[in-house]
């Protein structure tokens, strides 16, 4: 059976075990490059080649558990030594491939590694708690107008001024999420942000106002939890998780 070899991540020291990786295979390192180790399973091309990957990305229980595997061997490996990361399903014709890799691009993963040493990624996401409109559903009622008696005109205005209301709180909203990524950014290496994520990925309804990242230093680590915290109120929940491998500030073409 053809066989091909799936790549997680690029670092330095090779562990003396990791756990297994995706659908249950065996993870082990190839050497290559300038001192560098590649963390990679065999796996069987006829589930892993590029015509049945395909099909098995269209379905998403796999892809969970895909990524499951994936992330585990990674954040295993960033644990123990600075890492970085490849992207979900890379595939090569073999180990060779892989070491050619190593080889061609090793000056750029060693750039990485060096950026990252010492450093883990933490995630913040912002949520207005109230209602991203400020209303209940129900117009307010417009103050008396010379014309107020006339068909329609007194909704007019009750909509406009809910029309402007609503505005006016959306860029209040964003204003408060720049100056949270500023806030962060300031006290981290580098930030990041992503896009808001589909609440039903989240979990949550309510508006996000902000998905970042940040890669911080290990050191400042308390100071970073602890600013975030301090950034939230008045409206704005601040979710913080991490630390993650640094995914958002690694990830680099490998073809």
């Amino acid at each position: 059976m053809p066989e091909g070899t799936y790549l997680y991540a690029v670092a330095r020291d090779a562990l003396p075990q990791c756990p297994d990786g995706v659908a249950d295979l065996p993870v082990r390192t190839i050497s290559g490059g300038p001192g560098l180790v590649a963390y990679v399973s065999t796996v069987p091309l006829d589930r892993f080649g590029e015509q049945p990957l395909r099909r098995s990305l269209e379905d998403m229980d796999w892809v969970a558990e895909t990524a499951r595997a994936h992330h585990r061997v990674v954040d295993a490996v960033a644990a123990a030594t600075a890492t970085a990361p490849v992207r979900l399903v890379t595939v090569y014709d073999g180990d060779g491939p892989v070491r050619d890799l190593l080889d061609r691009r090793g000056q750029d993963f060693l750039r990485v590694l060096d950026h990252v040493t010492g450093r883990r990624e933490w995630g913040v996401k912002a949520y207005a708690v109230a209602s991203a409109d400020g209303a209940d559903g129900q117009d307010e009622p417009a103050a008396a107008t010379p014309h107020a008696g006339r068909p329609g005109t007194a909704y007019l205005q009750r909509r406009r001024a809910n029309l402007r209301g609503r505005e006016q709180i959306r860029r209040q909203a964003l204003q408060r999420a720049d100056h949270i990524h500023r806030a962060l950014s300031a006290l981290s290496v580098a930030g990041c942000r992503h896009r808001a994520q589909d609440p039903s990925l989240s979990g949550r309804h309510d508006w996000m106002l902000l998905n970042g990242a940040y890669l911080v230093d290990d050191k400042r680590e308390d100071e970073f939890a602890e600013l975030a915290r301090d950034l939230g109120g008045d409206g704005v929940e601040l979710r913080v998780t991490g630390p993650w491998a640094p995914y958002s500030f690694t990830v680099m073409e490998t073809r």
